[in-house]
């Protein structure tokens, strides 16, 4: 039986990825680690892991059809999680309409025999790995502003050098 690793994520658009970009290499002198490529930069609404095949492919199928509410959200702290040795950029508190996608993508996927994970949503977009010190820089950047309204699904395939991240299909905006 093959798998595929898959996750769910927004998607900044390309000038918001280059920003978070240069916010990591701002942090990289007090954090030490490597900057994750520009093209890689995400926050994941739902980490799936290995599922199998078939059910890669149903969910690619059905993901056209989810509808995902335009929200505004803004990313103004860095943030660290420790164990991971990760430097994130994230939201100070996790909008309400984010959490509502969150939420309403897990009651989707349970349909799919798949279960959310236990630990709180905390939305993030890793922007370090690897980090040799365990406190974020002082102060973030100027806050920035992503207006989402779409959500993709992407299969994470593993190379030397790291993952490389396809998206396989993506939600429309809602009325589209």
């Amino acid at each position: 039986m093959s798998t595929v690793r898959l996750f769910f994520a927004l998607w900044p658009a390309p000038s918001l990825a280059a920003t978070l970009a240069a916010w990591a290499e701002q942090a990289r002198p007090s954090c030490g680690g490597r900057v994750m490529r520009t093209e890689t930069l995400h926050l994941t609404l739902a980490f799936l892991g290995p599922v199998d095949a078939a059910l890669a492919d149903e969910l690619a199928a059905a993901t056209p059809e989810r509808r995902l509410a335009p929200e505004d959200m803004t990313l103004d702290r860095y943030g660290v999680f420790g164990r991971q040795r990760i430097l994130w950029a994230g939201p100070g508190d996790t909008p309400s309409g984010l959490q509502a996608a969150h939420d309403e993508l897990w009651q989707w996927l349970s349909g799919f025999g798949l279960a959310a994970p236990p630990q709180p949503f905390r939305p993030h977009v890793t922007l370090l790995r690897n980090i040799e010190h365990a406190s974020p820089p002082a102060d973030a950047p100027a806050p920035l502003a992503w207006r989402y309204d779409r959500m993709v699904l992407v299969a994470s395939e593993s190379q030397s050098g790291g993952s490389r991240y396809r998206i396989v299909a993506q939600s429309r905006p809602q009325g589209a």
